[in-house]
């Protein structure tokens, strides 16, 4: 039977994280060839390593527009070309009222959550479209966002502001690329369980508090799941969704609904 991803070479960064992590296997099961970035080497070859699919690697600092260059051209190297990307590599920076915010923190942000994304599909787009007329096949753009990225979020500020970035970058691409056999979508989860959510905003003495607090606009008042998550990505990234662009995909609990 045949997988949705069969043959497939599909580019993820922030591959060895919460969401990567599970991306890269959801992909494989479904007959993916993977492209993987982080920023260490180790996690990067384990992770290859317990994935029943062809993986190549590439560490790096997706700040960096020279990573992404060297990622596509990976792809081509390895695969023939690039089908899908998943710019999926981010932070965030310490709860606080914008005033509080450091300038240090601010950067950061910025640069990883925002330019970060634009420097991957300043390098993606060319290429994939090219690919997608060289083998009449459509290729995709997924962008991870956030429903932060939706709506005002109080107390992550910069955070908020980046990821209405990348959903403007997403739509502005979409439209851009329309007609070139290139899709881009955003998906903006609300809060999950990741390693960075539980570094951040779970963290500290009273976890059910933070909790609380951090689901009180959530109406199915949870955190979600990371593995919740990962058929919005999927679904965003498979060719038969072939007429859905520019959208924004939000596995919120129901927070955009009210």
């Amino acid at each position: 039977m045949k997988k949705r991803f069969d043959g497939l070479a599909v580019l993820i960064t922030g591959a060895t994280g919460g969401f990567g992590r599970l991306a890269a296997a959801a992909f494989a099961e479904e007959g993916a060839r993977l492209v993987l970035s982080d920023r260490a080497p180790a996690p990067l070859e384990s992770l290859a390593q317990t994935l029943d699919a062809e993986c190549v690697t590439l560490a790096g600092d997706v700040a960096d527009p020279a990573l992404h260059r060297d990622l596509v051209a990976l792809a081509e190297d390895s695969f023939g070309g690039l089908d899908v990307a998943v710019n999926n590599a981010g932070i965030a920076h310490p709860a606080a009222r914008l005033e509080d915010i450091s300038d240090e923190d601010a950067r950061a942000v910025i640069e990883i959550d925002l330019l970060a994304v634009f420097y991957a599909m300043k390098a993606q787009i060319p290429a994939m479209t090219a690919h997608a007329a060289r083998t009449g096949r459509g290729a995709a753009i997924v962008n991870i966002a956030s429903v932060a990225g939706l709506a005002g979020a109080p107390t992550i500020s910069v955070y908020s502001a980046a990821k209405h970035g990348v959903v403007g970058l997403t739509r502005s691409a979409a439209a851009e690329n329309a007609r070139r056999g290139l899709r881009v979508n955003a998906v903006c989860p609300a809060f999950a369980r990741t390693p960075m959510v539980e570094a951040g905003l779970l963290s500290g003495e009273d976890q059910a508090e933070a909790e609380r607090r951090l689901t009180r606009g959530v109406p199915m008042r949870r955190v979600a799941d990371p593995a919740e998550i990962i058929p919005a990505i999927l679904f965003a990234a498979d060719p038969a969704n072939s007429f859905m662009t520019g959208q924004t995909l939000a596995p919120d609990g129901g927070i955009t609904a009210i």
